[in-house]
């Protein structure tokens, strides 16, 4: 069996992470994102997967390779410009095969994908969509069913007074007959599959299957931070979480540790944690981080490299690789540091703010307290 995953955008809302790496590759705990989703779909029968490339496809194909590591078959297929979620699909007819799996690239997720394909067997369906539930439906397009499970219509975003009446989804999950690809525009154009192609499926075999287990879109550095503290929760499954439980939920292989670390925390290999810091709960650092004599790292995430001088706190947020932080600095509530960042002693970065790599900032040029 064949997945198409979609891998081509920016990341944009993710930057600075992703402004000199593709999504894809970003670390999300102990390894590259996408490594989560071949995993899974390896899981569930699929052996060979094409990836829909567009940003720095290079650099993506030199950490995931051929995918024979993971027991996957990897074709990369580099769209020529942006062509939409439509326009991808029908770029790589060439690769696809009668049946075949669709998923874009942005989720962390455990849906049972081998029950949707059965579903999709069972009900004789030209496309069968996942469709998950959720909380707060206002910023999703929903998709209400017929009793047989067939698609009645899109309601996109609904506002407060509209009237609706089921709180699924699309899950960005889709098995497909390929014979859908035959009404598609032509190869080269640039259209979306969500507006241009399945509101033309409602009524003509397009099913909605009803999928239960995690799922979340990890696009945003808000929703990077949930997926992190959800694995190391063991609210989803996947195999750096089963291990985290297996030990007790930390995880210090190969770190020296002077301080402490509360679970649930992983601190990478060659990493040290100097007297009287605290990292976690719910931390992730990196291979060969330093952590500075009195520091505190709680609710937050650090790659590889990143060193952190005396007496910092650091919450909430999120540096990327080979950062250098000062002495006596607080880096809070949604921060997002880019990879090569130089933070001097007593700045302050909060509320969101983002810094974009290579940035140098002087000792005390960023405070917000007196």
């Amino acid at each position: 069996m064949q997945a198409l995953i979609l891998v081509g955008g920016k990341g944009t809302r993710l930057r600075p992470l992703t402004s000199l790496l593709p999504k894809p590759i970003v670390t999300l705990v102990d390894r590259p994102f996408l490594t989560y989703q071949l995993e899974w779909v390896k899981a569930h029968g699929i052996d060979e997967v094409i990836l829909s490339c567009g940003f720095l496809p290079d650099q993506l194909e030199a950490v995931l390779g051929d995918g024979s590591a993971l027991g996957l078959t990897l074709t990369y297929v580099v769209e020529p410009e942006p062509l939409g979620t439509g326009g991808a699909l029908k770029y790589a007819e060439p690769h696809l095969q009668d049946r075949f799996f669709m998923l874009n690239g942005d989720t962390l997720t455990d849906m049972d994908l081998s029950a949707q394909l059965a579903q999709h067997l069972r009900t004789g369906a030209r496309g069968t969509l996942a469709l998950h539930p959720v909380d707060d439906v206002s910023s999703y397009g929903l998709v209400p069913l017929y009793p047989d499970g067939s698609v009645r219509e899109f309601l996109e975003k609904p506002g407060p007074d509209d009237a609706v009446s089921t709180n699924l989804i699309n899950a960005g999950a889709y098995v497909f007959e390929k014979e859908i690809l035959d009404d598609l525009p032509a190869c080269g154009s640039h259209f979306s599959i969500e507006r241009d192609v399945f509101p033309r499926l409602v009524g003509n075999g397009l099913y909605g299957y009803e999928a239960s287990g995690y799922w979340m879109d990890i696009g945003t550095p808000k929703r990077y931070l949930e997926g992190t503290f959800d694995i190391l929760n063991a609210n989803v499954a996947t195999a750096i979480g089963r291990r985290l439980a297996a030990h007790g939920g930390c995880l210090t292989e190969g770190a020296t540790v002077e301080g402490r670390v509360v679970r649930p925390a992983i601190v990478g290999a060659g990493s040290h944690i100097g007297p009287e810091a605290i990292v976690g709960g719910l931390a992730v650092l990196g291979e060969n981080c330093r952590i500075g004599a009195g520091s505190h790292i709680t609710d937050s995430v650090l790659h590889d490299g990143v060193r952190i001088g005396a007496r910092t706190r650091i919450n909430g947020s999120i540096l990327a690789a080979d950062v250098t932080v000062g002495d006596n600095c607080l880096i809070s509530r949604g921060a997002v540091i880019g990879a090569g960042v130089q933070i001097g002693d007593d700045n302050e970065i909060v509320n969101g703010m983002r810094i974009f790599p290579g940035t140098e900032i002087p000792a005390g040029a960023i405070r917000f307290s007196s």
